[in-house]
């Protein structure tokens, strides 16, 4: 028995990169292996299937089928739960469905309504993996699967638990893997435990046992998202003298779950957010919709896209600082090698990799990673290149199980979240591109010079160190001075002037 996920052979391999790819739609059984989607977008999958399907039944040129190319069509065109359940509506008035792939079609319709949050199909998927499962119980792939069905099962009552609780659920794909996939994770762990201790090794009969563990909440049983992740599993080579080294360095992290940052409260999260950066209501609301829903803090990596001053690094520092989420601020200006993904313990300048920095440091699971300037990147691969480790980091399935060149080991850093900046995206090459979600940062408009302008006042002050409220607000000749040279863009341009107004003041003082 191994701790690999399901079906992880050449030939799923091959598959897997070809759908990743956008040269494989993948077939329902393999959704349910864990395959990922069409070029690993929920959205994206559905509209090939629907738009395949669609010229399929319109082939047939048989009464009855309207209503299913139809909605099919309207699926295509906007996919949603609503518009997959008006397809399964559609498929059930079939009369004569011959030669139509009717149980494929359902089946991967309560697959999509899972991933939009619906409880119910997400309990029907459990049940699919776990039929899967047990054809496959004499050797370790049917294990994997099993592990994955009681994954998919927790889920489910998860989802239950948050409706009754008047918990709205983001309809969103991102959140909704990493959390099955915490509970897959320690299931496929118990079972490898379950195989290798010996019952008569247990004070305790397998009833007690049962009674004692599974008796309790299942957050007292093991390391949901809100309870903690196992990052640092393991060190290789601790038989070394630079393995018993790194194992000491280690020594704190290893086996150890670590906390994941608890999702605050998102009102309050926007109102001050909103206050604070008035020209980028749509960033936020962009950026908080994706969390909504979830129990913990973990974002997918979103590049923030705007003109120089614009205040793009500090949203993403005052984000950050919001959520409650450790932070690590790194300038990409002069990186140029593969180094952020961590170098071999055998060089003088061995060090792990950047993420595991970040975890080791705050001692938090799920810290914010913020790439300032990611264009800046240089290009050259000499000692490796920037751009390939952070698309290794990106993607779920590598950065869970990601090989720190340092520890010489796996590593967990699947809940880390990364925000990054960038004046064009020109530069970052596609592939990064499209493991992204791209947010254009708008400039500062000239209506809120007043609100821009005072908020300089005030922490111009403080660098002095002077109480804020000495600041004598501006007047209204002040703003008009500002305003006749200031008309939008970038704030620093406006805290230079703010600082050139707060200078005459101070000199216009001493005269008198």
């Amino acid at each position: 028995m191994t701790d690999k996920p399901p079906l992880l052979d050449r030939h799923f391999q091959r598959r897997q990169k070809a759908a990743i790819a956008g040269l494989h739609l993948p077939t329902a059984e393999e959704l349910l292996r864990g395959m990922t989607f069409f070029r690993e977008d929920l959205a994206e999958d559905v509209r090939e299937y629907s738009s395949r399907l669609s010229r399929r039944v319109k082939k047939r040129k048989r009464t009855g089928l309207e209503l299913l190319a139809a909605s099919l069509d309207e699926l295509n065109v906007e996919p949603s739960e609503d518009g997959v359940l008006a397809v399964e509506a559609a498929l059930d008035l079939i009369v004569d469905a011959q030669g139509l792939p009717v149980a494929e079609c359902l089946l991967r319709c309560r697959f999509y309504r899972a991933f939009f949050g619906n409880g119910q199909a997400t309990a029907l998927i459990a049940g699919e993996i776990a039929h899967l499962a047990s054809g496959e119980l004499d050797h370790g792939r049917g294990l994997a699967l099993l592990s994955r069905s009681l994954g998919w099962a927790m889920q489910a009552r998860e989802l239950d638990r948050r409706q009754r609780a008047g918990v709205s659920v983001q309809r969103y794909a991102d959140w909704f893997e990493p959390e099955v996939r915490a509970y897959e994770v320690h299931f496929r762990n118990a079972i490898v435990v379950s195989t290798v201790v010996e019952p008569e090794s247990l004070d305790s009969s397998p009833d007690d046992l049962a009674v004692a563990t599974w008796g309790k909440e299942p957050s007292e049983n093991f390391d949901r998202p809100s309870g903690g992740v196992v990052v640092i599993s393991g060190i290789g080579n601790e038989a070394t003298a630079e393995g018993k080294r790194v194992a000491k360095e280690f020594a704190k992290f290893k086996q150890r779950p670590l906390p994941l940052s608890n999702m605050p409260e998102l009102t309050g999260v926007r109102s001050r957010l909103v206050a604070e950066f008035p020209h980028a209501v749509a960033v936020v609301d962009n950026v908080l919709e994706g969390l909504s829903g979830r129990p913990t803090v973990q974002m997918r990596p979103t590049i923030l896209v705007g003109e120089p001053g614009g205040g793009k690094t500090r949203f993403a520092r005052r984000l950050s600082e919001e959520l409650g989420t450790p932070y690590e601020l790194i300038s990409c200006g002069g990186f140029n090698d593969s180094a952020i993904g961590g170098t071999a313990r055998r060089w003088s300048s061995g060090e792990p990799s950047l993420p595991v920095m970040a975890v080791r440091r705050h001692e938090c699971a799920g810290p914010v990673v913020i790439l300032d300037e990611i264009e800046k990147i240089g290009t050259s691969r000499h000692n490796g290149n920037l751009h390939d480790v952070l698309i290794g980091l990106f993607e779920p399935e590598t950065s869970r199980r990601w090989h720190d060149p340092y520890l010489q080991a796996q590593c967990d850093l699947s809940h880390v979240s990364w925000l990054m900046t960038a004046n064009s995206v020109e530069p970052v090459p596609a592939a990064l591109r499209d493991r992204c979600r791209i947010l254009r940062f708008p400039d500062p408009g000239a209506d809120q010079l007043p609100l821009f302008a005072t908020r300089i006042l005030e922490r111009l002050y403080i660098d002095a160190g002077h109480d804020p409220r000495w600041a004598t607000p501006l007047e209204g000749f002040e703003l008009d001075a500002l305003a006749s040279v200031w008309t939008g863009g970038s704030l620093r341009r406006l805290e230079r002037l703010v600082e050139g107004l707060r200078e005459a003041r101070e000199r216009l003082r001493r005269q008198q």
